[in-house]
């Protein structure tokens, strides 16, 4: 398993994270098989969408904002109940095929960790499964 860690320097952003995933698949000479990404944070998420254009990750959020916004008379004396509904609607953890020691991603697919309580030093913790 190799861990990382990502520094996020808003309240709410997504960080491209697929390089250090490559470098992680390239460090621990995958070839094919499967890689699992997972975040160890309830106010934090990780997903594969576009990164070509980066104005779908801010609409990504913004429509999360609008879903579920920060003040909505939650009970936790925390604060940050809005950020743990996110992470619950967006997850975890995902999968990805790798193949040839590269992530099986589509033209214009990147993996991003998901921020809704930050700014904060995240972990992300890369798991392969070579076949």
């Amino acid at each position: 398993m190799h861990t990382f860690q990502v520094k996020t320097t808003a309240h709410s952003c997504a960080v491209d994270i697929t390089d250090r995933i490559e470098a992680a698949l390239a460090e621990n000479s995958a070839r094919d098989g499967l890689c699992l990404i997972y975040v160890p944070h309830t106010t934090a998420a990780v997903t594969i969408n576009e990164g070509a254009d980066k104005n779908v990750m801010d609409d990504v959020l913004k429509a999360l904002d609008t879903l579920v916004p920060w003040q909505a008379g939650y009970k936790h004396a925390e604060g940050n109940s809005a950020a743990h509904i996110k992470a619950i609607l967006t997850g975890g953890s995902v999968q990805a095929i790798v193949e040839a020691g590269k992530l099986a991603l589509g033209t214009w697919q990147r993996v991003f960790l998901l921020e809704f309580d930050g700014p904060r030093t995240r972990k992300v913790f890369v798991q392969i499964m070579n076949r």
